[in-house]
This record gives structure tokens, C-alpha cells and sequence, in this order.
């Protein structure tokens, strides 16, 4: 069973930082795609990054380049973001997800909730 558990969300202020964690579970972790996708209120999901398996190339969402940054570590079956100068229009629900055509994912976790206000 595919299991994806995240963690790390929290309250901040804008600029501050997080870093979200993913314990994935139930597959090869270190053989797929994995990707970070969000939530905000009120609104659709919509993609935020990606780590290719492999060669751990990224890709990122505009509105997120240059300040998340995504990794993983295969040895612990985890998957990070790690999000600085945070915006409250970061304000969303983050999804650890495999298997996903843009937003579009046939796994996910229960999500995580980050909230960035003054």
C-alpha cells in the first residue's frame, strides 16, 4: 500500500521559513517522480515542484522559483521542501504526491497546512 505522510507545517510570518517533510512507505521511493502540489483556500490544487527520479533534476512552479527548493533523501524514503521568504499567498494545504500529471495525482497524503500571516 502506498502510504505518504507529511509533516512539518506550521504558522508563520511572511518572509519566514519551513521545511516540509514526506515519509513515503509501500513503493520503490527512490524509483518515481515525486512531487510537492498545495491547496489554498478556496481554490483548486495546483502543482508547486518536482524531483525526478534518477538524476534528482527539479522543476518548480514560477511562483515558488527561487525560493523553495525541493530534495529528497532515498536512503531515509523522504521527500523535503524547503520554503523560504514565504508569501501569504502560500497560505494552502501542501500535498507530498506520486504519480501526477500536473495537479492531477493518483497518490497523495493527508496533507499539511502552512500558514503564513502577520
Amino acid at each position: 500500500e502506498v502510504r505518504l505522510v507529511e509533516s512539518g507545517g506550521g504558522l508563520v510570518q511572511p518572509g519566514g521559513s519551513l521545511r516540509l517533510s514526506c515519509a513515503a512507505s509501500g513503493f520503490l521511493f527512490s524509483t518515481f517522480n515525486m512531487h510537492w502540489i498545495r491547496q489554498a483556500p478556496g481554490k483548486g490544487l495546483e502543482w508547486v515542484s518536482t524531483i525526478y527520479s534518477g538524476s534528482d533534476n527539479t522543476a518548480y512552479a514560477d511562483f515558488v522559483k527561487g525560493r523553495f527548493t525541493i530534495s529528497r533523501d532515498n536512503s531515509k524514503n523522504t521527500l523535503y521542501l524547503q520554503m523560504n521568504s514565504l508569501e501569504t499567498e502560500d497560505t494552502a494545504v501542501y500535498y507530498c504526491a506520486r504519480s501526477c500529471s500536473g495537479p492531477v495525482c493518483n497518490y497523495k497524503g493527508q496533507g499539511t497546512q502552512v500558514t503564513v500571516t502577520a
